[in-house]
């Protein structure tokens, strides 16, 4: 279970966030302070592995402390900050924050929040291979779960989100499908700028009403093919001998 840190001057704010955290059962809260001194001290002696932290504390503003635990020797903790001043986004990204989230903050966003600073451990712990990646991580109530890959139809990117349609249903999981596509290379294809398909499902190319559409084995509907991936698809579709039909 991941060990987190709370920082802020609020004792309300703390306790919230201790509750929502013991909800959501990701993680073991091992310490809560309230200022950007104490937060540094705290990650000295209790190695949590995500600090939520509060931008504007007394001294010391979580931006400083960011900075500073950035060039600490490795392990670094995963930072998502909490603040109630949405002015601060551009910032605090540019400290590697995993996420930034807006008080009150809702359990729900962060679940997700978790999820990203777990995904963003578990990369940094397992650095990309020239291996091709056998499955897919993502957390469900703080465990991890794998998914073979040989399992997976397609991945469709949703707003904020990732999707992975497989054997097994939807999951929403916490990567992105840049990392998705550079990752699994040789795997996955992609065919639009929300969509990567898996290489083994694909069966043939449509086209309909002036739009492409690429069909899959295991999935009833065809899928959208955007224009600038027409053209490599096809490309595709001619070296592996799949039928094209309009």
């Amino acid at each position: 279970m991941m060990k987190i840190l709370i920082v802020d001057d609020e004792p309300f704010a703390r306790a919230r966030l201790e509750a929502l955290v013991d909800e959501l059962g990701m993680g073991e809260v091992v310490a809560e302070v309230g200022s950007g001194r104490e937060a540094l001290e705290a990650v000295r002696v209790y190695q949590p592995e995500i600090v939520l932290l509060d931008i504007r504390l007394p001294g010391m503003d979580g931006i400083q402390v960011a900075r500073q635990l950035a060039s600490l020797p490795p392990p670094v903790p995963a930072v998502i900050f909490t603040t109630a001043y949405s002015e601060h986004a551009v910032e605090a990204f540019e400290h590697q924050a995993v996420d930034y989230l807006m008080k009150p903050i809702h359990k729900d966003r962060l679940e997700q929040a978790l999820q990203r600073a777990c995904a963003f451990l578990e990369k940094k712990s397992n650095p990309p291979t020239p291996h091709a990646r056998t499955h897919i991580c993502y957390f469900q109530r703080g465990e991890k779960c794998l998914v073979p890959v040989n399992q997976i139809y397609y991945f469709l990117a949703h707003q904020k989100y990732v999707i992975l349609h497989g054997a097994t249903g939807k999951i929403l999981i916490s990567e992105t499908l840049k990392d998705l596509e550079h990752e699994s290379a040789g795997q996955f294809l992609r065919v639009h700028r929300s969509t990567l398909v898996a290489i083994v499902q694909i069966t043939g190319l449509t086209k309909n009403n002036e739009r492409y559409y690429v069909r899959l084995k295991d999935v009833s509907e065809p899928l959208e093919v955007s224009r600038q991936h027409v053209k490599p698809l096809k490309q595709f579709l001619e070296d592996m001998r799949i039928s094209f039909s309009h």
